[in-house]
């Protein structure tokens, strides 16, 4: 049923940011020939440079709002399936530059689609929205797929776009050949090696290293946080079901959490506190004016469990635990892409996923 992906063909957009260096590296781990294109690591430091991805990879340096240069690229590339990443990721940067966030979060994804519909070849796409994409009521149950799209804030409202963008390309051109197109919505992804502003885990990271005490906004907010590892695993599996010509997958999933996972950012403080020990100080609430943020969010991922046998390998403890010890070795000097790659390697034996053989 798994598709090999030694010698495959993979192209990632946004690999140089957090989760797209997650991914280009697992690929690369299991023998994929990756070519990435993104814009320079959007961080200082970021995972992208601690890893040294640009010497294991094809690294291209380009903007998905330039339509013309990522043609160019998918022309010659040729990749049998795309992993689409690249976007504008913050909430709260979204107020500040709508724009950019529309430009790239919409445009790029259409550039994205219509590059692969003009080079041919491309077997499959895996686009990466949000859990945000969907209208939230803030109520207690959880977003399924068939659920409306919407967004309060622009970004949230770009990744309903981008879904809304996806389906129409899957419809009016995909549907009687080219790529099997499939779209994902991952919950609050954390892990070891993101240094991006305004989020919570990085946050508490950065206040624990300084020996400060955190500054925490919302604290009653929950989210479906879930590690980095649990939802590219389940990117990986939509995308060899495409590539196994299995196009019923071409479609929208969620990959979230158990639903004990979903907590308020009070409890991932205090659990990330103890895990981090030592002087790692008490939160302090953040009390400042700031922007709408949605207060209650969750996905049911039953389609995911029993459609793709996927379900998450981690409690939100555990994912926890590796985040503080990825930063607590990698700030003892051992290597990020050692360190990351073997992360991977230990998710990969609990998940029991079948995908990281290289053959």
């Amino acid at each position: 049923m798994s598709a090999p992906w030694a010698g495959r063909r993979v192209l990632v957009t946004g690999h140089t940011g957090f989760k797209g260096s997650w991914l280009a590296l697992w690929l690369h781990t299991m023998g994929a020939k990756v070519t990435g294109y993104a814009l320079p690591a959007p961080t200082e430091p970021s995972l992208f440079a601690a890893a040294r991805l640009a010497e294991l990879i094809d690294h291209h340096e380009g903007d998905v709002r330039d339509c013309g240069a990522l043609c160019a690229l998918v022309e010659r590339v040729r990749p049998d399936v795309i992993f689409h990443l690249a976007a504008q990721p913050l909430v709260r940067l979204s107020y500040a530059e709508p724009v950019e966030t529309y430009a790239t979060n919409v445009m790029g994804t259409v550039h994205v689609l219509e590059a692969a519909r003009r080079a041919g070849g491309v077997r499959a796409i895996v686009c990466v929205t949000s859990d945000k994409c969907y209208e939230n009521r803030e109520w207690v149950w959880p977003y399924r797929e068939s659920d409306p799209m919407g967004g309060h804030d622009p970004y949230s409202s770009s990744k309903g776009c981008a879904e809304i963008v996806a389906a129409a390309w899957r419809r009016s051109y995909f549907m009687d050949g080219g790529p099997a197109l499939a779209t994902v919505r991952a919950g609050n992804v954390i892990g070891g090696g993101d240094w991006a502003q305004d989020r919570l885990v990085p946050d508490l990271v950065r206040a624990f290293e300084a020996g400060i005490a955190p500054l925490i906004r919302s604290p009653d907010a929950v989210r479906p946080w879930q590690h980095v590892l649990e939802a590219l695993g389940g990117y990986l599996r939509i995308a060899e079901r495409l590539l196994d010509g299995e196009r019923t997958f071409a479609d929208a999933w969620n990959f979230g959490p158990a639903d004990e996972d979903a907590r308020p950012v009070s409890w991932i403080v205090e659990r990330m506190r103890a895990a981090w020990g030592g002087d790692a100080g008490a939160a302090v609430p953040d009390t400042r004016p700031r922007p709408h943020e949605a207060g209650l969010l969750r996905l049911d991922c039953s389609r995911a469990r029993a459609a793709l046998g996927w379900r998450p390998a981690l409690t939100l403890d555990q994912a926890l635990g590796w985040i503080v010890d990825w930063h607590k070795a990698v700030g003892a000097g051992e290597d990020a892409r050692a360190v990351t790659r073997r992360q991977i390697a230990a998710y990969a034996a609990l998940s029991g996923a079948g995908i990281t053989r290289a053959a």
